[in-house]
């Protein structure tokens, strides 16, 4: 239990702030601006002194939605058991996943007080309808961390589906957290832990 809390907040430090062969130029450009969009949204709700709490995560958790294919992430990190799963379940952990990593983004990211000048986007390399833009933010120590998000192009957008920090995946570090807890335990230990571990995110808010 204590891994899984270790890693779930670890991998929401993007909050501190989201193969063909050939590079399609029609788009090139188009998910870094996506990107670039996002975060610099993200950033102008936090950085409104007029806005309420409630109200700046609610902004902020509508600007992660257009960016985040949560449904994907959800899928890839289930890994194998996914298909296990009935539709009443993948509909429940595509919700119960969303849910916690969107708390713990905004958890984090109302922590992060940088501006969009602190944010960097070196490159980004397109291939067919997969594209990775790398972004770098500057920590409270002066060190970039490095912040790779993977994105589909599907239904017309670009969606992130995996966030790489400091060279390691978001969505591997979940799969091999819920494949533990599937293997020891069960979908309703797994959906438990969930459910409890977004009791405590949400507690914060209630005191």
């Amino acid at each position: 239990m204590s891994d899984w809390h270790r890693h779930i907040r670890m991998w929401v430090v993007v909050g501190s702030l989201l193969l063909a062969s050939h590079v399609t130029r029609a788009l090139a450009g188009e998910p870094m601006d996506k990107v670039h969009q996002t975060v610099d949204e993200v950033l102008s709700i936090l950085n409104n002194k007029a806005l309420q709490p409630q109200e700046r995560r609610t902004q902020i958790r509508q600007a992660v939605l257009k960016r985040f294919g949560f449904e994907e992430m959800a899928q890839r990190s289930m890994g194998q058991h996914w298909r296990t799963l009935t539709p009443q379940q993948r509909q429940e952990f595509v919700g119960l996943f969303t849910d916690l990593l969107e708390r713990s983004y905004i958890t984090r990211i109302e922590n992060y007080k940088a501006g969009p000048q602190g944010v960097h986007y070196p490159k980004e390399d397109i291939t067919g309808d997969q594209a990775v833009v790398h972004s770098e933010i500057m920590s409270e120590h002066g060190e970039p961390v490095t912040v790779d998000y993977h994105l589909l192009h599907k239904d017309a957008d670009w969606k992130a589906y995996d966030i790489v920090i400091e060279g390691v995946s978001l969505v591997n570090n979940y799969r091999t957290q819920f494949n533990t807890i599937m293997l020891k335990d069960s979908y309703a230990g797994l959906v438990k832990q969930m459910r409890t571990k977004l009791a405590q995110e949400q507690a914060p808010e209630k005191g």
